[in-house]
């Protein structure tokens, strides 16, 4: 465990020397969601490559690189890409770069993700606010010795933070953008569930499945940062439409909701993270107009 906490430091050290200031709000792109770091002004680029401890990417639709810079006047650092642990990274290794901008202070975290969908009802695109989660990857960030800064046994009765879901829902129905709350379930991968998975998820309670996200909540928990989860819905589960699934339509399903969750996103941390005295400034910089399934 000294090998591991002496590789958070290098790389909070390493990451703070090159972005300047603590930023207010590290963000998790998911796959096909980076686009969203193009909307960062200002920005400080830093590959993962580059990073003491960073394992490499190599998933489609990651893209490898730490941005940091202002999105809608608020200091963020946005992780394009992220690891998994069926790319056959520990635990550890995945949610390193979550310890590390907890360890140089960043106080919250935004995390995204594409999704498979549990509703017939959902459309790839759909934006789902995560209310809970269900944790079947079978492994958790927090087992062995206790990481300096972090709890032994986090309180989990609340991991997505009701203030942030409060503001991200009235956010949405000022922007008339459609989303909902639900449970996310995640399962190990990298290959889809099977119908009978599905149907065994969907009687636990889950809304969406996804290969990812949970580890960094866990550990960013046990850090004490206030946690904000988003999913976009790329695909429903198996046995819920006709046809296959395949990691393209993840990236598609991304694509269209890029528009979405930017307004959406660029106007939380604007209401959420910004000070009092700049905060109606940001917000008429964010456009008052509704958004219609992805035109």
């Amino acid at each position: 465990m000294r090998e591991e906490r002496d590789r958070v430091a290098a790389a909070a050290t390493f990451v703070g020397d090159r972005i300047g200031g603590v930023p207010a709000v590290a963000i998790v792109l998911g796959s096909g969601l980076g686009g969203l770091a193009e909307s960062i002004l200002d920005a400080v680029v830093v590959p993962y490559a580059t990073i003491p401890g960073f394992p490499e990417v190599t998933v489609a639709g990651h893209g490898g690189q730490l941005i940091a810079g202002q999105l809608s006047g608020v200091h963020v650092a946005a992780m394009q890409g992220r690891f998994h642990l069926y790319e056959g990274h520990s635990a550890d290794a995945v949610v390193r770069p979550v310890r590390a901008l907890a360890r140089l202070g960043v106080p919250s975290l935004v995390v995204t993700n594409s999704a498979g969908g549990l509703d017939p009802r959902m459309q790839p695109g759909d934006l789902m606010l995560i209310d809970d989660h269900i944790n079947l990857m079978f492994a958790n960030p927090l087992m062995g010795p206790v990481m300096p800064g972090e709890a032994r046994f986090p309180d989990m009765s609340s991991p997505y933070d009701r203030e942030l879901l409060e503001v991200a829902e009235r956010i949405a129905l000022r922007h008339r953008i459609p989303v909902r709350r639900g449970v996310y379930c995640a399962v190990h991968g990298p290959s889809y569930e099977t119908p009978a998975e599905i149907r065994m998820v969907q009687r636990l309670g889950a809304d969406a499945t996804g290969m990812s996200t949970v580890p960094e909540v866990i550990a960013a928990r046990a850090c004490g940062m206030r946690v904000l989860g988003v999913s976009i819905i790329s695909n429903l589960g198996a046995g819920l439409s006709p046809g296959t699934l395949s990691h393209e339509d993840v990236l598609a399903a991304g694509r269209t909701a890029a528009i979405p969750l930017t307004l959406l996103l660029s106007a939380v941390i604007a209401d959420a993270f910004g000070s009092a005295a700049g905060r109606a400034d940001r917000r008429s910089s964010v456009p008052e107009r509704a958004f219609n399934g992805g035109a």
